[in-house]
């Protein structure tokens, strides 16, 4: 079982991962931080009493967890309907234009067109259906290498193989994602 020291190692070994994970998921400092503390008090919490070994992968589904929660409480905040009140112009003549609310004010920036926004996230639906279909050792090292940001020998270390053995893993699941991409017609 995991001594009080050891989870207060682990935990300032992947405080920088998880945030830098986080801040790519999410896009907000913020919140990203909130996250990370959110699953660190979590593993604390429930599975302080687990072996150290256990700790990295516990943490690591505890972080995805906590990332759909938060994604979660964002689109129910955004499905609620405001009232009309909250958008009126504080206009003398007491006319209310939702159009001249929402105009862009100069020099403001351009927010993402619909069209962009739609293709972006079709794009990534492809990417992440490709890394689905990989085979599960070259999926697992691959996500952890370029998606958790692990190093190689800390990867081997996860996946109970070789160094050598990540580096093949890695090496096949980048040039099948390449090919299968390809084939799609992305480009990256």
């Amino acid at each position: 079982m995991a001594t009080e020291r050891e989870l207060s190692d682990f935990l300032k070994s992947v405080e920088k991962r998880a945030f830098k994970r986080s801040i790519y998921h999410v896009r907000d400092e913020e919140a990203a931080l909130d996250i990370v503390q959110d699953s660190m008090m979590k593993l604390a919490e429930h599975y302080g009493d687990k072996p150290p070994n256990e700790l990295p992968m516990l943490f690591q589904r505890i972080l995805s967890n906590c990332t759909l929660d938060w994604f979660r409480r964002q689109k129910t905040r955004r499905a609620l309907f405001s009232n009309m009140s909250d958008f009126e112009s504080a206009s003398e003549d007491g006319d209310f234009d939702l159009l001249e609310t929402y105009s862009f004010a100069e020099g403001s920036q351009q927010v993402e067109s619909a069209e962009d926004s739609t293709r972006r996230a079709q794009i990534l639906r492809q990417i992440e259906s490709e890394i689905q279909e990989l085979p599960a050792r070259q999926r697992e090292a691959f996500l952890m290498r370029y998606w958790e940001d692990m190093d190689v020998a800390e990867t081997a270390a996860a996946m109970g193989c070789s160094e050598g053995s990540v580096k093949t893993h890695c090496s096949r699941a980048v040039q099948a994602l390449s090919k299968a991409l390809k084939a799609r017609g992305i480009q990256l």
